[in-house]
């Protein structure tokens, strides 16, 4: 039963940003950095000199950006560095012998090239450029490029997101925003070369320009607004619920915040707390409208069918505060990342636990996963075979080759009957 139902979702002007989008991608692809240049003044307000950041502008931003954050993004890279590593080691080679002279096996290749996006918008996001970062270097891409639109107070990336960037090692970095980038990415200009793989978050822009690239280039996922799940019982506190609610509106107008519970009587607690909570914050305002546009508290009869409906939402951060956690995570299989218990909120994965924290939305996480080591890695496989191990399988293989009348496969096949 809905205790609070969002608004009617506005159904907003995609054919537009999709035909906005197709003529950026098509500019980028004929006129490379003369329209990059152009579009980047044209929508961040922002003239540069040049694309790629020089070095001199990586040492000035660590020099405006205080040293406890400097030192704290880099305790997040370590744990953020670490986390992929040891994901890494899950994945290994392979080599066996199926039947006598035949060999299978797969090795693990590294894309060669990655470019990360980085967002710019109402907040530097220097935790995003670690998330997209670290992990490419971790699983042995040779070169990583990142960018992100300029910042108007600073004539160029936030110095900030910069500092970020050069932690993660990043070996290239370009100052560039929105579809624009993905197209440079994608297609390549006279001073960006194309990459294999684009990853990173970005408005509607940037998600349409990945979706139309990608095929020619690899991509991470299309994201879209994001998104938490709070799964609770009569247990939890309400000013902790309330905060972690608040917390995911913070992010956007379009953000989505949903609380699952048991207890009536929590439910009206925490809605309560969530408004005077917001009335005390510096962005409450922003968030409170995020919240009152596209928050949700739903209450259920057990705790069985709330891991049933969050399974059918299938939510980007999934946050359990009950008596039972334990119990409930293997009825849990739809989501991008998992919070276990009231000391693991979500903002723990945005910056510092060693989880990523770019997931997918909108029900992505259906069928498939947030950014890792593994996304950047190839399985390749392949075979190996005897004379005797070819001959073994030769006549079953002509046979089924015959079977589809593919002839030259069948005569292939047969000139290894030995």
């Amino acid at each position: 039963m809905f205790l609070k139902k969002a608004k009617a979702e506005i159904s907003g002007r995609m054919d537009s940003v999709r035909e906005d989008v197709t003529k950026i991608i098509e500019d980028v692809r004929c006129r490379g950095d003369q329209a990059l240049t152009e579009l980047t003044s044209r929508y961040d307000g922002v003239a540069v000199s040049s694309l790629q950041v020089a070095p001199e502008e990586i040492r000035q931003a660590y020099r405006q950006v205080d040293e406890q954050t400097i030192e704290y993004l880099r305790l997040a890279a370590s744990r953020i560095k670490s986390f992929a590593e040891k994901q890494l080691c899950c994945l290994l080679p392979l080599e066996y012998e199926s039947s006598p002279g035949v060999v299978l096996g797969h090795r693990l290749i590294p894309i060669s090239s990655c470019g990360a996006y980085i967002p710019g918008g109402r907040f530097p996001l220097p935790s995003s450029a670690l998330m997209s970062i670290i992990p490419a270097k971790a699983a042995g891409v040779k070169r990583v490029a990142a960018c992100s639109p300029p910042s108007k107070t600073y004539s160029g990336i936030h110095p900030a997101v910069l500092v970020a960037m050069d932690i993660a090692g990043a070996d290239e970095t370009y100052t560039m925003g929105g579809a624009q980038a993905v197209a440079a990415y994608a297609c390549g200009t006279d001073s960006i070369p194309r990459v294999d793989m684009i990853v990173g978050p970005g408005n509607v822009y940037v998600t349409e320009a990945k979706r139309q690239v990608s095929g020619s280039v690899g991509i991470d996922i299309l994201a879209g607004p994001s998104e938490v799940l709070i799964i609770t019982d009569e247990h939890a506190r309400p000013e902790t619920l309330a905060c972690d609610l608040l917390a995911q509106c913070e992010h956007d107008p379009t953000a989505r915040s949903i609380l699952v519970t048991t207890s009536s009587t929590l439910a009206g607690h925490v809605q309560e707390m969530i408004y005077s909570l917001g009335a005390s914050l510096e962005t409450g305002k922003a968030a409170l409208e995020a919240w009152e546009d596209n928050g949700q508290v739903i209450l259920v009869d057990s705790l069985v069918e709330a891991a049933a409906l969050s399974d059918q939402f299938a939510p980007e951060h999934l946050q359990l505060q009950t008596a039972k956690n334990d119990e409930l995570i293997n009825s849990l299989h739809n989501y991008g990342s998992l919070f276990i218990g009231e000391n693991a909120p979500v903002v723990f994965g945005d910056y510092i636990s060693g989880t990523n924290h770019i997931l997918p939305t909108m029900g992505g996480s259906r069928f498939s996963s947030g950014v890792w080591a593994g996304m950047f890695i190839k399985v390749a496989s392949y075979q190996k075979l005897t004379a005797a191990g070819a001959a073994s399988l030769a006549g079953a293989c002509s046979h089924l080759a015959g079977a589809e009348g593919l002839k030259a496969h069948q005569r292939s096949a047969d000139l290894r009957r030995g």
